[in-house]
């Protein structure tokens, strides 16, 4: 007797619980009764007829993202890949439309994307395709926002996230960039040895000018240092021809000491045999009194030698001549 109680209890218990549901937050559900729209909940605890009412559908007013690769050629005959992600989502209070007037809306965005980028890529040259890829996606998405918000759907953003050329091409892109690059490191190169070459050379200078200032003055410390000596060899007795021939002869000697003095020296004096100082004395001697002959020669020839007569400029008239004025 208790028993079909029970059970109708327990029915009718389901069938309250089958009353209640609850939506998620940002989702709505679409409610039909005997098949025919009713109405669209939104988010926490909602109430319908059991068997009456039924849930048709559930929709998402979350931003979702359709990513969308196409190949395309552009104004200078490349292929080229692109993928273009979109972002959308349902308007909230479209959820009708989203739901009944578009059965695939990922298909659907897909072409309008296809159509858009077919037309835009091929006005563009490969390298404008990379400056203006946001000129393309605001392309896409004006022309998106016209026809999808007509089924409910909002564009919030599309971007052009990848451009893939073939890879040849891109081989092609990366040789011209490195030849541009070379070029430039070259033009760095060639100017930073220009300054190298040009602070060499004023160095070089400056040293070669230093170097003849220090020889210049060497020179004229050993000039003074020689007139010294002839000085003092002559206060003993010793004519300045035979102190200067002494002179060389002992530069000839510090000159051999100095290389005798160096291991790893090259460099031979000629002549060094022993009596080549004595030679080099005599010679110099000899040529030393031949000179100082030569020159009292010249003198005593210009001596002989008159000066020219200076000549009086006569008038261009004579005495007897001249014409009488009376």
């Amino acid at each position: 007797m208790f028993a079909p109680f029970i059970i109708i209890l327990v029915i009718a218990f389901f069938i309250l619980m089958s009353s209640f549901f609850t939506v998620k937050q940002q989702s709505s559900v679409v409610i039909e009764r005997f098949g025919k729209f009713l109405s669209v909940r939104n988010s926490g605890l909602q109430l319908k007829i059991p068997i009456v009412d039924r849930l048709a559908g559930r929709v998402n007013l979350k931003i979702q993202q359709l990513d969308v690769i196409i190949e395309t050629k552009t104004k200078d005959n490349v292929f080229i890949k692109m993928k273009v992600s979109v972002q959308f989502k349902v308007i909230q209070e479209k959820v009708y439309d989203a739901f009944y007037k578009l059965e695939y809306p990922h298909d659907q965005i897909t072409a309008y994307v296809f159509d858009v980028v077919r037309a835009e890529v091929p006005k563009l040259k490969l390298d404008d395709v990379f400056e203006r890829k946001d000129d393309i996606a605001i392309a896409v998405k004006r022309e998106l926002n016209e026809a999808m918000t007509t089924y409910g759907y909002d564009i919030i953003n599309t971007l052009v996230t990848d451009i893939d050329p073939d890879i040849q091409v891109k081989n092609a892109m990366n040789r011209i960039n490195a030849a541009d690059r070379e070029k430039t490191a070259a033009e760095f190169e060639a100017e930073s040895s220009r300054i190298r070459i040009v602070a060499k050379a004023k160095a070089e200078a400056e040293s070669k000018r230093l170097q003849g200032q220090g020889i210049a003055d060497q020179r004229r410390e050993i000039a003074r240092g020689l007139v010294e000596s002839v000085e003092v060899l002559n206060n003993v007795g010793i004519n300045s021809q035979e102190a200067s021939a002494l002179i060389v002869v002992t530069q000839h000697y510090d000159t051999l000491q100095a290389i005798g003095a160096d291991a790893n020296s090259n460099l031979i004096l000629l002549p060094n045999s022993p009596q080549a100082g004595s030679d080099m004395l005599n010679n110099m001697v000899a040529s030393f009194t031949a000179s100082n002959q030569v020159g009292e020669m010249m003198k005593k020839n210009n001596k002989k030698i008159e000066k020219p007569k200076k000549i009086e400029p006569q008038s261009g008239y004579e005495d007897d001549a001249a014409p009488e004025i009376n």
